[in-house]
């Protein structure tokens, strides 16, 4: 089995830290597109690349200044250009100035690291399924970015479906898969720092043009999705195969992301186990 994209591009900021890699040279550097891999850092990592770059730099340059370097030495060693540079963003990162750290000592944060551990021996299950265009319709809101827990946001926008809208998006739903889908995107088409916002809808994929009142319709291009169906304890049995197709699945599988929109179904058992489908459109990777 190959190594994970996502430990190679983590291995390769570890061997540049002190020359700022970009997240557009890492992911050149590790042979994934930009997209694709920024995608993976927000559901693996819970962060941007670019954010994992600087946390990852103040938190070698606080190893450094406990392994006795000056505050000056690590400043410029990090590519500030300034100690009061330096300084601020290392107080803002560690909660204390860096010229603390040698009276902290073990106190201070540890270095952070994220390791990817690629598991051999258990096959993901998937379908390639080649769609026309069609669209979503649903309930639709910019909500904050957030990649532990209940997103409140999310909830308070699936507790305003009216039952009116709730009778139009059944009469609308007339493409498979036939369920209430929830789908996220970026108007941009490029996720932001984690303390940015994202498009969610909550609705179901339709060929109507029009929707009821309170309800968008959102054009989809005709796409190649895989789908991957799980079946067992909600939601962390959907939370784990979702992080496998990014850390694993697209490693090794002859295709890679074709814009970031993704969308889910969740049929929820009494017992608190659940049916559930993620769909991730795909492109076949250049040969």
């Amino acid at each position: 089995m190959p190594d994970s994209y996502l430990q190679r591009a983590i291995d390769y900021i570890e061997r540049n830290l002190a020359d700022a890699p970009s997240a557009d040279g890492v992911a050149c550097a590790t042979g994934v597109s930009a997209e694709q891999l920024r995608a993976a850092f927000l559901l693996i990592c819970g962060m941007t690349p670019t954010r994992y770059i600087r946390e990852r730099r103040l938190s070698a340059a606080a190893s450094d200044l406990m392994a006795g370097a000056s505050v000056t030495e690590v400043a410029f060693r990090y590519g500030y250009e300034s100690v009061e540079g330096f300084s601020r963003a290392f107080r803002a990162w560690g909660g204390a100035l860096p010229s603390d750290v040698a009276v902290l000592g073990s106190r201070m944060r540890s270095p952070l690291h994220i390791e990817i551990a690629v598991k051999g021996g258990n096959l993901m299950e998937y379908r390639i399924c080649d769609m026309p265009a069609f669209r979503f319709a649903g309930v639709m809101a910019r909500v904050p970015m957030q990649f532990e827990g209940e997103n409140l946001a999310i909830a308070e926008l699936a507790r305003g479906i009216t039952s009116a809208q709730r009778e139009e998006l059944h009469r609308l739903q007339n493409l498979e898969p036939r369920r209430m889908v929830n789908a996220s995107w970026n108007s941009d088409t490029d996720f932001q720092e984690e303390s940015g916002s994202l498009t969610h809808l909550i609705g179901v994929l339709t060929t109507a043009t029009e929707a009821g009142e309170g309800l968008s319709v959102v054009e989809v291009p005709a796409l190649t999705w895989a789908v991957f169906p799980n079946d067992g304890p909600h939601p962390e049995t959907m939370q784990q195969a979702t992080a496998r197709i990014y850390a694993e699945w697209l490693a090794e599988a002859p295709y890679e992301l074709d814009g970031f929109r993704m969308f889910s179904f969740c049929d929820v058992r009494d017992d608190g186990t659940a049916y559930s489908e993620i769909w991730v459109p795909v492109r076949r990777k250049d040969t």
